[in-house]
């Protein structure tokens, strides 16, 4: 294993560590216990948005805290759901009197941990909602989850929802955004190679050099299938598929196309996928009026990529292309 990191046991503090000294003026890290949120929080009268879950995945959550997203981000360490404590510490950091919105991917440590922080929130009078993220197509269950997996479509939530929070909507009508948008959104993702690791030190599984994983999980968890290596178009037509076909998506919707890097693919190769994902959406009739490609929901090194396709709507849109001022995601500010 080849890593720029010192100790594999101090991964999650010296990167925390270093996105605190890297975003000065935009974020704060607390520690004992740790979490990183917007460095003007509270904002009185406004919902509050906190998310979190294992490290690895970076830019998510850490990297959409500020303006227009997130107010408080929870790491846990690599893969690993943080505990119920950090997550109410970022609850009540955020707490503006309006409530405070819970957004979290659906794997199972974090479901349950959200689930105990909020109890525990409620218990000293903070209002808090929760929304589950779960987005995958690719499999029903997996070793982490009861249901489907929350994976990229987690940044349009927290994006779309965040706009929503910043514009004064009440806590009711954030948590039934990022409920529509939830519902709205589809993504498969697949991968060359495994993730490692850092305190595993090997692959979290073996896969030849001819073999490509398809539907794997941000965690590196097993997919649908493993096939022979094809070519870029052919295997974005096999996650396109899937994901057009569950809503379904027809001829005449207007949607967001985001092709999301797992963390070791070139950005030249993301395009290259898009190029033939936007193909496809318009030889169906499907306009693409908004898009997203880069590395923001990744699994450490994996080789791979994922596609997510959003439904829109003028109120969705409208929110998509609010001011956003986070240390991955800004414009209009």
């Amino acid at each position: 294993m080849k890593k720029l990191i010192n100790d594999p046991r101090a991964v999650v503090d010296e990167a925390v560590a270093g996105i605190a000294a890297a975003h000065k003026g935009l974020l704060v890290v607390q520690t004992d216990p740790t979490f990183i949120a917007r460095a003007d929080a509270p904002t009185k009268g406004k919902v509050g948005l906190v998310s979190g879950g294992g490290s690895g995945h970076e830019p998510l959550h850490g990297g959409f805290v500020g303006y227009g997203m997130l107010d408080a981000a929870v790491p846990g360490a690599v893969f690993t759901s943080p505990t119920p404590d950090p997550i109410l510490a970022a609850t009540k950091a955020v707490d503006g009197g309006a409530g405070v919105l819970h957004i979290v991917k659906n794997y199972t440590g974090d479901v349950l941990n959200f689930e105990t922080a909020a109890d525990l929130a409620s218990a000293e009078d903070i209002e808090v909602r929760s929304v589950i993220v779960d987005d995958d197509v690719a499999v029903k269950d997996s070793l982490y989850t009861a249901g489907r997996r929350g994976v990229a479509g987690t940044v349009l939530v927290e994006k779309i929802a965040g706009a929503a929070a910043e514009r004064g909507d009440s806590l009711d009508a954030v948590a039934a955004i990022a409920e529509k948008v939830n519902g709205q959104v589809r993504s498969m993702g697949m991968a060359l190679t495994a993730p490692i690791v850092p305190h595993a030190g090997e692959p979290s599984f073996d896969i030849a050099e001819d073999e490509i994983e398809i539907g794997i999980g941000i965690h590196g968890e097993p997919g649908r299938v493993r096939i022979p290596l094809e070519p870029a178009d052919a295997i974005v037509d096999r996650l396109l598929d899937p994901i057009l076909e569950d809503l379904p998506f027809q001829s005449g919707d207007k949607v967001l196309l985001f092709v999301n890097g797992m963390g070791g693919t070139p950005l030249v190769e993301l395009y290259i996928a898009f190029r033939r994902a936007a193909e496809v959406l318009e030889g169906k009739g499907i306009e693409v009026t908004r898009t997203l490609v880069g590395n923001y929901v990744t699994s450490l090194e994996m080789q791979g990529f994922s596609i997510s396709v959003l439904k829109l709507d003028d109120e969705l849109t409208e929110l998509w292309d609010a001011p956003v001022q986070t240390a991955a995601l800004r414009w209009g500010r």
